[in-house]
């Protein structure tokens, strides 16, 4: 509990900052957003019933059924309002209604421990809506702060890894518009497939009162809330803004993807007050990454759909020319890094999740520092500078898979305790507990027969030996 009032306070607080800075520079922040939406229209009603689907993990099926009703009546009477106001028309204001009563239910109907879980469930309801908003403001701020960008280092050190942005976006060109519109759909829904993904992994918290560990939605969110901090010390806009059509009269030229960038002597390049530097690290990258190591716990059409969406992204961020090859580098590594901390915050930390980190840590400083710095040198020598970043992304790869095997293996071997009377959290206890159904069952069959051979006018009820009582569950 103290843990959890840390994290709202700290979490508070930094939405708080991030609104003053936010209000500083001429826009509103993240709770001025999200506090406008309890009755204005919404900017996207999916996103606020994603927030409500994360928030009914806590819910029975009843409950559940319930809420939607609610959240969907809400939403037809603000649509009836304003079409006849002849107002901004769209819906999801009924979906926040219903997290925030969630959380008015759980402050005033109940204690204890079920007041802390639907007060969790709110939370993380909220905290989706928050993130993705946060990232806006974010984003807005290093467009305002950030007059140069430095995609010039970031496109002389691509030439290392055979400039792929543009390999890719040739690719697509040709094969378009079938594999364009498939890795729109792609790119634009990874969040939906993360919110599929984590409610996956959340479909128990109703049944065993209590959230699991850790889980996809906690990577999730930290990449988004700290993801954004690295655009302002390392601003890049992309390939297709820098090098292409999109940049306008901002761009250095309007050759992505045909022609190959000159290799000269980078410089920071003056870009305008509206475009987002969000290339480096990629996050859309970091994201992808993280749907795909949580799915692999799923079923068989999870891990695949985890993989398909994981190289659909990769090859989405190339071809539309949104990300160098060296900001997809940068990305996977800062997903480990960070899924790493999050579960060792959830399971423990031992030596080897300390070690993990502080890799992660230092190849995500040397990747940057390496673009930044030694972009003509690599550039130079791609055969060189090529194979090392890829050894050193690599590296933390491989040291990801071997800590969590082991992580794994170590929580499998671990006794677990038992609950009398409840049942096992996890579907590797399914068949000891059918077998203690069978068990039950056959002992109540003797009972009956027993009951049944026994002379007549004997009280079984009345015997406390009696062998028609029913076995507690141990």
């Amino acid at each position: 509990m103290v843990l959890w009032t840390a994290a709202g306070v700290v979490t508070l607080g930094f939405l708080v900052a991030l609104e003053i800075v936010a209000r500083g520079y001429g826009f509103s922040g993240p709770i001025t957003e999200q506090s406008r939406e309890v009755i204005f229209a919404p900017e996207s009603g999916p996103l606020l019933y994603g927030g409500l689907a994360l928030t009914m993990v806590v819910l029975t099926w009843r409950q559940r059924l319930i809420a939607l009703g609610i959240a969907a009546g809400v939403d037809i009477a603000f649509f009836l309002v304003r079409w006849a106001l002849d107002a901004d028309m769209n819906f999801g204001n009924g979906a926040l209604w219903v997290v925030l009563g969630v959380a008015v239910l759980g402050v005033t109907r109940r204690t204890g421990r079920e007041r802390l879980l639907l007060l969790k469930g709110t939370g993380l309801g909220l905290l989706l809506v928050a993130g993705h908003k946060t990232g806006d403001t974010w984003l807005l701020i290093t467009s305002k702060t950030r007059a140069t960008v430095l995609d010039a280092y970031v496109a002389a050190a691509d030439h290392a890894l055979a400039d792929p942005s543009w390999l890719v976006g040739r690719f697509l060109n040709a094969t378009a518009p079938v594999s364009t519109g498939i890795l729109h759909v792609v790119y634009g829904q990874l969040p939906l497939a993360a919110a599929l993904v984590g409610l996956y992994q959340l479909r128990r918290v109703a049944v065993e009162r209590r959230f699991p560990a850790h889980h996809l939605v906690r990577t999730f969110l930290m990449i988004g809330l700290l993801g954004p901090a690295i655009y302002m010390v390392f601003p890049v806009v992309g390939p297709i803004f820098a090098y292409g059509a999109d940049g306008g009269a901002w761009a250095t030229a309007n050759i992505w993807p045909d022609v190959l960038p000159p290799v000269t002597d980078p410089q920071p390049i003056p870009f305008d007050g509206i475009t987002p530097r969000n290339c480096m690290p990629s996050l859309h990258t970091a994201w992808a990454v993280t749907l795909f190591v949580h799915s692999r716990d799923g079923s068989r059409a999870m891990r695949w759909a985890g993989t398909f969406w994981l190289v659909g992204t990769l090859t989405a961020t190339l071809g539309f020319g949104y990300h160098y090859g060296a900001d997809l580098l940068a990305g996977v590594v800062f997903a480990l890094t960070i899924e790493t901390a999050m579960r060792c915050s959830a399971h423990g930390w031992d030596r080897a999740c300390v070690r993990l980190v502080a890799l992660g840590t230092a190849v995500f400083a040397a990747l940057l520092a390496s673009y930044r710095w030694l972009p003509t040198e690599m550039a130079a020598r791609p055969w060189l500078y090529g194979p090392l970043l890829l050894l050193v992304t690599g590296t933390v790869i491989y040291a990801y898979v071997r800590t969590a095997r082991s992580a794994r293996t170590a929580r499998d071997r671990a006794p677990k305790a038992e609950v009398p009377g409840q049942r096992p959290a996890s579907g590797d206890s399914t068949e000891p507990a059918e077998a203690a159904e069978a068990a039950e069952a056959a002992e109540a069959a003797e009972a009956v027969g027993t009951a049944g051979a026994a002379p007549t006018g004997t009280d079984d009820s009345q015997d406390p030996g009696a062998t028609g009582a029913k076995p507690e569950l141990v």
